[in-house]
C-alpha cells in the first residue's frame, strides 16, 4: 500500500500546475459530500430565518458591524 501512495504521490507532483490545482479541486470536492440531512436541517432554519426577518421578529445589524467586530 505504501509503495502505492508513493506512485500516486511522485505521478501527482509531475503534473503540470493546471493539473495539479484540478486534482487539488476533484480531491477536495470528494471530501466535501453532501449530507441530506443536513441540508434539510439548514434549509428549515433558513425559511425560519427569513420568515421571522420579513415579520419583523428578529434584529439585524449591517456587515459593516459585523466586519468590524471581527477586523480588531
Amino acid at each position: 500500500m505504501a509503495t502505492a501512495r508513493k506512485d500516486v504521490i511522485e505521478s501527482a507532483l509531475s503534473l503540470s500546475t493546471v493539473e495539479r490545482v484540478e486534482l487539488v479541486e476533484l480531491l477536495l470536492k470528494s471530501l466535501d459530500a453532501p449530507n441530506k440531512s443536513i441540508d434539510a436541517v439548514w434549509a428549515e432554519e433558513s425559511e425560519f430565518r427569513v420568515d421571522a426577518y420579513e415579520a419583523g421578529e428578529i434584529k439585524t445589524v449591517s456587515s459593516e458591524q459585523v466586519f468590524s467586530k471581527y477586523q480588531k
